[in-house]
């Protein structure tokens, strides 16, 4: 999100700030837009059997810690990352309904084997840097195509009720390889609605865009160039993005799974930041933290990366044609044809306005509302 990274130290900048020891996800920000649903997240899993791919991620890791709170009978944490399983196996040493998987959603047994007896499955593993994503485009490819399909075809087989793919805004007109590839999963997961047959199971998508705080995203870098006295590099200051905390992120993650009749991609309401407001208030927050003064960091501009946009996305004026308001989220219904059901069930809710859903379409954050955001942020990671 227009900043390249500096080198740094095997552990996350954000750690300075935000230990990594956090036992909840906490409570959730209020909505951005419209209503809230009257969907009771606590319903979606208590009781129930979770998987998590990508379980040590940042979302993936939060939805871990939400569902155990919520009452999960068991909860299973599926990746390859070993590091942050160990790591994440001492924050939960004893919650006895905690699984720890090692496994590639690539490999397609292991993913079989992982989904035996699950009710809910949350899909978040993925490769998600657009910068790799270019240079490594068929790896993109195994992780976030085939392991979608992989992911599809256990939850089939294991009769699983319900699977949501955590998707990207940059799955909306992609320009790059990570978009392009998150929008085909995003097809795949609709398409299984088709065949499932007999079977179900319930898939659905949801696409938000950035989630501050998450490891290697744009602030994470920021403090790591303000702990370092500077300078921060950035691309084009005038540039619009869509942010949200982690805890809204899984907060909606939860509810579209209680809400999904199948097909649906739901796109999170988020509030928009420019770049140049976000680097702004990154200093005055950060700064003081490291012992800086905020007037001595110096802000450098950078060339753009390879398949960095001016603007995010989230939905395209094709998708709002066939797209619904449910009060914190859009919901966009399948372009192919899954059976009047879906339509039945919508049918109360009010049609979108004709149009993409754009960062540079909608009022910006003031820079003050910036500053709230990110001491919220990192305020909640800490109590957390």
């Amino acid at each position: 999100m227009g900043s390249n990274p500096t080198p740094s130290a095997t552990s996350s900048v954000l750690d300075v700030v935000v230990p990594c020891s956090r036992s909840s996800a906490g409570a959730a920000t209020p909505a951005v837009h419209g209503e809230e649903s009257t969907i009771e997240i606590g319903d979606v899993v208590r009781g129930g059997r979770v998987l998590v791919t990508g379980g040590s991620g940042t979302i993936g890791a939060r939805i871990v810690d939400r569902v155990l709170d919520l009452g999960a009978e068991v909860v299973r944490v599926f990746g390859r990352d070993e590091t942050k399983q160990f790591y994440q196996r001492q924050r939960h040493h004893n919650r006895r309904e905690l699984r720890f998987l090692i496994g590639d959603v690539r490999d397609r047994d292991r993913v079989d084997r992982a989904m035996e007896n699950i009710d809910l499955v949350f899909h978040c593993a993925a490769l998600k840097h657009v910068e790799s994503g270019e240079y490594n485009p068929f790896e993109a490819t195994l992780t976030n195509i085939i392991g979608t399909q992989n992911v599809i075809d256990a939850c089939l087989a294991r009769g699983v009720s319900t699977m949501i793919l955590t998707s990207s805004d940059k799955a909306a007109n992609p320009t790059n390889v990570m978009g392009a590839s998150k929008l085909l999963a995003e097809k795949l997961v609709t398409a299984a609605t088709n065949y499932r047959g007999a079977h179900e199971t319930t898939f659905a998508s949801v696409r938000f865009g950035n989630v501050l705080g998450s490891r290697g995203s744009a602030l994470e870098l920021f403090a790591g160039q303000i702990s370092a006295g500077g300078p921060l590099t950035i691309t084009d200051p005038s540039m619009t993005r869509f942010v949200m905390s982690t805890d809204r992120a899984v907060e909606l993650c939860l509810k579209a799974a209680g809400m999904a009749h199948g097909g649906e991609v739901f796109v999170f309401k988020m509030p928009v930041a420019r770049l140049g407001d976000l680097v702004s208030a990154a200093i005055e927050v950060f700064a003081p933290l490291f012992g800086r003064d905020p007037g001595s960091i110096e802000v450098h501009p950078i060339e753009s990366r390879p398949g960095e946009s001016v603007y995010e996305e989230l939905m395209t004026e094709f998708e709002s044609q066939r797209a619904v308001d449910t009060g914190d989220m859009y919901a966009v219904l399948p372009s192919i044809d899954t059976g009047r059901h879906l339509e039945e069930m919508y049918g109360h809710a009010d049609p979108v306005q004709i149009g993409p859903y754009r960062s540079d379409g909608h009022q910006v954050m003031d820079r003050a509302e910036i500053v709230d955001l990110l001491r919220t942020t990192v305020a909640t990671e800490l109590r957390s």
